[in-house]
């Protein structure tokens, strides 16, 4: 077993990019989101410092592989891709898990920032979905809870299929917790 895992790892770094290697070198294991998706990695350093039940949620859908083939179901340029859904796959789904209560931070949304989806409802609404800002989101500060900021394969993020549905999406094949690799 502990060959397999070290052969995979050994893998992933041989495949990933340069910079994905330098984010995961230079990462908290235990924090680090590790995206694989249709269009390339994506790290994510988790902010447990200002939302630890939020991160640890992440890490246990991660764990419980609830994100694999997840789609992004909602993209709009300029502003953010969401994802997560990996219950119903349209924006609609939920995980088995009860909602969170907000933890809002004095974190601004800038570009690269993850928040965590919510209800029109309540603030205290997110559950599993998350979104990553394409650009500063001030109108959404005080308003989404921060859970993390990718630090590596934005450039990845970029280039994922837009819409409000999106027809046809890109999804997360594989997510993960770094310390899990290894």
């Amino acid at each position: 077993m502990i060959r397999i895992l070290a052969m995979l790892l050994a893998a992933l770094v041989i495949a990933a990019p340069a910079q994905v290697t330098s984010a995961l070198a230079q990462s908290d294991p235990e924090n680090t989101l590790v995206l694989e998706t249709t269009k390339g990695p994506v790290v994510i350093r988790l902010r447990n410092d200002v939302a630890p039940q939020h991160a640890a949620r992440l890490k246990q859908l991660a764990r419980d592989g609830f994100y694999n083939n997840a789609p992004f179901h909602r993209v709009i340029p300029g502003f953010m891709a969401q994802t997560g859904d990996g219950d119903r796959g349209d924006g609609r789904g939920k995980s088995k898990y009860p909602d969170l209560k907000q933890e809002f931070s004095q974190v601004p949304f800038r570009r690269g920032i993850v928040g965590m989806a919510r209800g029109s409802h309540s603030v205290d609404s997110g559950n599993c979905q998350f979104f990553i800002t394409y650009a500063d989101a001030p109108h959404l500060n005080g308003q989404y809870t921060v859970i993390g900021e990718v630090v590596s394969g934005m450039d990845n993020v970029d280039k994922i299929k837009r819409g409000e549905p999106v027809q046809d999406p890109d999804r997360i094949t594989r997510a993960f917790v770094q310390a899990d690799r290894k």
